[in-house]
């Protein structure tokens, strides 16, 4: 169960990531946002990151080994880029219709699930 927490938990907090990071690429388009100086960005970017480390920190702590959980840190590191990547590639295909999903962006992550069998092998 605690498994399930901290993938949801994750998903949380790349979804939150990936707005405070890239949202105010696609934010610019509102009229109120475009005329915000970088300082505002910046600042509206943290409000948001507050949320993903409210979900982060509790992933983490809830899923390492070391605290009851069942991943070791690297597993948690490996399903967090795994994540960030799906979530990543969700929002530019919805939020940038100009973003195109190519064969080179599909092999890397192939190479991306690889790393996640091999972390897992024992």
């Amino acid at each position: 169960m605690k498994g399930f927490y901290t993938i949801g938990l994750l998903v949380l907090s790349n979804i939150f990531m990936t707005i405070a990071w890239y949202g105010h690429l696609k934010f610019k388009q509102l009229p109120w946002f475009s005329n915000l100086s970088l300082v505002g960005v910046i600042l509206i970017s943290w409000c948001i990151a507050l949320f993903e480390y409210s979900a982060q920190v509790p992933a983490n702590k809830i899923g390492f080994i070391e605290n009851g959980g069942p991943f070791t840190l690297w597993q948690l590191k490996v399903i967090q880029e795994v994540i960030t990547l799906i979530v990543f590639t969700a929002f530019t295909l919805l939020a940038f219709k100009n973003e195109t999903l190519r064969l080179n962006h599909l092999i890397g992550f192939i190479f991306l699930v690889l790393a996640v069998y091999f972390i897992f092998k024992k």
